[in-house]
């Protein structure tokens, strides 16, 4: 029989282990009809990326899910892939270039897109190659890409079935516009944050010169795009004034005050400005009104040239220079300051500017109508549920998408343009004329497809869709998606509202979501804290079953935790001691088969194991049911160290001490449990559990084709189990009581126990496990107590160990009544310091908080000691 090392090292198995899994194809999902399929797709991490601790989290717990499948017998399919990543990619790319003294125009589209092209091969498939590093179990043979073939024509193919049924279509509209990504962004890539401004209050007088009206605004440079004022049409202040003209200040253009709804008059003056071309509530307000859309700042968040002396100037130069000419020509009436939030672009963190553009749009309403009645009627569930307001609440309120975007890298919007009759042509492949007029004469819109656009058909577009394949009939509808909170938006609601449209079904039935790993103070990692923790760091020093098991213990649905090294160092500890363990085991079980040991035959240890091991499936199968995955991590933990190693072990030695029949099936439940103990674990801990599981003789070739256990009635003993405990409890009070005298564990007592017939009959039968780990050279069974003794009470009676066994009395006493002297003194001290009034009115605050507790520590000392010194004078 092959024997594990002296020393864990993960280093000498875990590549060795991968290796052998890819090559005997265990990942492969094959399809099956007499198989039950269980399918995850991996949320496609971007090709620009390195594996991050938000990616090891992700996938960990997805290769938790999918190894507990397989082994429950389903027919499992993990696809993973990889997101093509438009803005992130493309700023790559161009930063490249900036550093050869280039721009992508230099290159032109089709070189620059050579250029992306071979940056993906070059990069693509290097956070997938760290995937593995983790031990992710996925069908590596079914890698996707957002840009493959099969997916790119799946984008096409839903693009022009949705135009077709009036679902997307091209107009004027305002949208969040990111100046440094130089493109459009949905709604759902603006960041909100909260930032203190001012808002400034500004005059427009009448051009009849009878007055004026005040409106405030945080944005004065969107001014000179002013084409109205407006205030609600029930405000009493206004009655008589509106339909009159105003002067726009500094610009000197004519504007009407009008009426409008929109307007909230308990707000401010309860008069606002109107800029259509730069907000998207005043464009509603422009189109109801007919008003002028005038930009004046542009797609690169400068003034446009129609801004006069501005134009040419950054945003919020003109901003400066705006507030000095209104306040030198007597409009600005006062600034206040004001705290209000302020959208960001979600990947460069500039203030994005809401501007008017023509664009691609989803109409959301039709789609977002099915994608909420599968939640609220539970066809797709939120892991917690509390997620699940979220989207409801998204979808409820949710405006067109937006999903044209002025990139280069990314699907090409399947759009093309007549130059002779201005038709609109929408095609799934390349069209050679015009569809209206027949000419030639046509080119396609330059813009590519939000990236969401294609990740949103994910789930059904790696399998093969918009062609009925093998894979689609049998793998979709899939099981489980597993994401973080922070792209329900972006990904989950859209994944939804597309499966329904296209596949009539739900993507999938549950939805897990998992939080944020944060550093040990509770930051968010990024790269300006300088907080990030690379994963492969963590895997080349700890191996990856430690990394895994950190993130899974410390894991609950949907909340954030926190990695710290201390946890890393805990979950080493962990493995080390399984493997420490797993070598006693097998230095002494032989070779011996798998199959339950005989009941007829165990002794009562060996029922209280099984009793324990029998519950933990239960508990572990129920956690993971219910996806509380660090919970089942945390009952493997404690059961295998505390119940399995720490107790049961050293239990054993003394039953296989015997050397006879009853050693025999104490070596049976020795492996029994520890074999099935190690498929419990492997879904956290792949690689050691397969490392160990392999030394033991089976017939099996790995533990992933393993069965998982199944709880077993005739595995209860629970009276056996409430009997363990009870000289579990034994054994510890008589090394407690050796703790506080200060002596050590090595040193044999002589013990009295007073309990009751049933109890003392237990303990009389288990004598030797006491005798053994309790180091105890005799037991007295007895209801007189010694005259001079320590106690410890237990379930069921008394514990006493004359005082002469544990120290030498007097020896002792001198001792205490020596140190209880210091004690006495340094209480004096600290009383006299404390009720000196000069030191209390001079001294820093922190100084007296020192004092007082050193002085409430010694007070405790010297209880302690009365205590001590009590006891040993009775």
């Amino acid at each position: 029989m092959k024997e594990l090392p002296k020393t864990y090292d993960p280093s000498d198995f875990e590549a060795r282990l991968y290796k052998n899994w890819l090559d005997k194809g265990y990942f492969v999902a094959h399809i099956d009809e007499k198989k039950e399929p269980f399918t995850i797709v991996m949320p496609p991490p971007n090709i620009t990326g390195y594996l991050h601790m938000g990616h090891a989290i992700d996938n960990t717990l997805q290769d938790i899910i999918v190894r507990w499948k397989r082994m429950q017998g389903y027919n499992v399919l993990w696809l993973p892939g990889t997101d093509h990543a438009s803005i992130a990619t493309e700023v790559k790319i161009v930063e490249q270039l900036r550093e050869e003294g280039l721009s992508k125009y230099d290159l032109g589209r089709e070189k620059f897109l050579e250029r992306a092209w071979k940056w993906k091969e070059k990069y693509g498939g290097r956070i997938l190659e760290q995937l593995k590093r983790l031990g992710s179990s996925c069908d590596w043979t079914r890698v996707r890409f957002t840009m493959d073939e099969r997916c790119s024509r799946a984008v096409r193919e839903v693009f022009y079935r949705l135009y077709k049924k009036g679902l997307i279509y091209r107009g004027d509209r305002i949208i969040n516009w990111c100046p440094d990504c130089n493109t459009a962004l949905s709604d759902a890539e603006v960041e909100y944050e909260e930032e203190k401004g001012h808002l400034w209050h500004i005059r427009y007088p009448f051009k009849d010169g009878s007055g004026y009206v005040t409106v405030a605004t945080t944005r004065p440079e969107t001014m000179l795009g002013d084409t109205a004022v407006a205030v609600h049409p029930d405000d009493e202040r206004y009655k008589g004034l509106i339909g009159k003209v105003l002067i726009l200040p500094i610009v000197g253009r004519e504007i009407p005050l009008i009426s409008d709804e929109y307007v909230e008059k308990e707000f401010g003056t309860g008069a606002v400005k109107i800029t259509p071309a730069h907000d998207p509530n005043d464009f509603e307000v422009g189109l109801r009104h007919g008003l002028e859309a005038i930009k004046v700042i542009d797609d690169n968040g400068r003034m446009t040239e129609i801004t006069g002396q501005f134009a040419g100037m950054d945003r919020y130069e003109a901003r400066k220079k705006i507030i000095e000419i209104l306040e030198h020509e007597g409009y600005l009436v006062k600034v206040e300051d004001h705290v209000h939030n302020v959208g960001h672009c979600y990947r460069c963190h500039t203030v994005v500017e809401p501007l008017v553009s023509k664009q691609w749009f989803v109409s959301m309403k039709p789609l977002a109508e099915p994608a909420l009645e599968v939640v609220k009627n539970g066809q797709v569930k939120f892991v917690p549920e509390r997620f699940s307001k979220i989207y409801i609440n998204w979808l409820e309120n949710i405006k067109d998408w937006c999903i044209s975007r002025q990139l280069w890298w990314g699907h090409r919007i399947p759009a093309w343009y007549c130059d002779v009759c201005g038709h609109t042509t929408v095609s799934i492949d390349d069209p050679k004329a015009c569809e209206n007029c027949g000419s030639q004469d046509i080119h396609q819109d330059e813009d590519v497809l939000d990236t969401w656009f294609s990740s949103a058909l994910w789930p059904f577009s790696t399998l093969g869709w918009p062609e009925n394949t093998d894979d689609l009939r049998y793998f979709y509808p899939t099981n489980v998606l597993v994401t973080g909170y922070d792209i329900i938006f972006f990904w989950v609601a859209r994944m939804i509202f597309m499966g329904l449209e296209f596949m009539g079904k739900p993507p999938f039935e549950y939805v897990f979501i998992h939080g944020l790993v944060r550093d040990e103070q509770g930051r968010k990692m990024s790269k300006s804290l300088g907080n990030g923790i690379d994963p492969i760091d963590v895997i080349d020093k700890y191996g990856a079953d430690t990394l895994r098991f950190t993130l899974a213990t410390n894991n609950s649905p949907g909340n954030d935790m926190r990695f710290s090294y201390e946890r890393v160092e805990a979950s080493r500890n962990f493995a080390n001691k399984l493997w420490n363990a797993s070598r006693f085991v097998l230095l002494n079980i032989g070779e011996r088969s798998v199959n339950i040991p005989d009941l007829n035959k165990v002794s009562i240890i060996d029922r209280w194991i099984l009793h324990r091991y029998n519950q933990l499936v239960l508990e572990v199968t129920e956690n993971l049911e219910k996806f509380e995955l660090g919970i089942a991590a945390q009952k493997l933990y404690s059961f295998i160290w505390d119940e399995y190693c720490d107790w049961y072990i050293e239990l054993s030695k003394v039953n296989i001490g015997y050397n006879d029949e009853r050693a025999e099936v104490t070596k049976d439940v020795l492996r029994y449990v520890l074999d099935n103990t190690l498929r419990l674990l492997h879904p956290f801990m792949p690689f050691i559990t397969e490392e160990i599981w392999l030394t033991i003789p089976h017939e099996g070739e790995t533990i992933m084709k393993s069965s998982w256990p199944v709880y077993d009635d005739k595995l209860v003993f629970e009276k056996d189990a409430d009997a363990v405990g009870i000289l579990m409890n034994v054994i510890r009070e008589i090394r407690n009581i050796k703790a506080q005298v200060n002596v050590s564990p090595a040193k044999k007592v002589n013990v009295v126990i007073d309990a009751d017939e049933e109890v003392s009959i237990l303990l009389n039968k288990c004598k030797d496990y006491i005798v053994k780990l309790a180091n105890v050279s005799d037991i007295i069974f007895s209801n007189k107590a010694p005259e001079k003794a320590m106690t410890a009470v237990f379930e069921g009676g008394n514990i006493y160990i004359p005082l002469e066994d544990l120290v030498d009395v007097a020896q002792e006493l001198e001792r205490l009544n020596k140190e209880l002297a210091g004690v006495e003194k340094e209480i004096a001290r600290s009383e006299k310091l404390l009720s000196n009034q000069g030191f209390l009115s001079k001294a820093p605050k922190n100084v007296i908080e020192a004092e007082k507790e050193k002085y409430e520590k010694y007070k405790e000392m010297w209880r302690n000691l009365k205590e001590r010194i009590s006891e040993l004078g009775i």
